[in-house]
């Protein structure tokens, strides 16, 4: 879960833009939304849409991936994916203990600990 500039593209953190460079695939809300992030900072990392329409299916396949060993990353089109976004039942639908999720720093660490322990915040 990497969370996203609501407004200004700068405010993308180093950590953030490293993990949307590295994983296999970013799992974005809407892609054209998210095309533009990805063009400013020079992000080549392949996307797909999981949104409210398609995200339980999409999230079983994202899961299996997931399970596979590839690293994917969600994010929603501003700030922290799943706390009122498409993606909530796809975290839920993964396996316990057998995904690994890294959190963040500062509030979107409480935000990634309470996801990933499927709390409603």
């Amino acid at each position: 879960m990497v969370a996203t500039p609501i407004g200004n593209l700068q405010d993308l953190t180093p950590r953030a833009l490293q993990v949307l460079r590295d994983v296999s695939l970013i799992a974005a809300e809407d892609t054209r939304h998210s095309a533009r992030l990805m063009q400013h900072f020079g992000i080549a990392t392949p996307m797909t849409a999981c949104h409210d329409h398609n995200e339980r299916d999409k999230g079983q396949r994202l899961v299996e991936r997931m399970l596979a060993g590839d690293d994917i990353a969600l994010i929603s089109d501003a700030g922290t994916p799943l706390i009122s976004d498409p993606g909530f039942s796809s975290g839920a639908s993964g396996p316990r203990g057998r995904n690994k999720g890294v959190a963040g720093a500062g509030r979107l660490r409480f935000d990634c600990c309470a996801e990933r322990c499927r709390y409603a915040v």
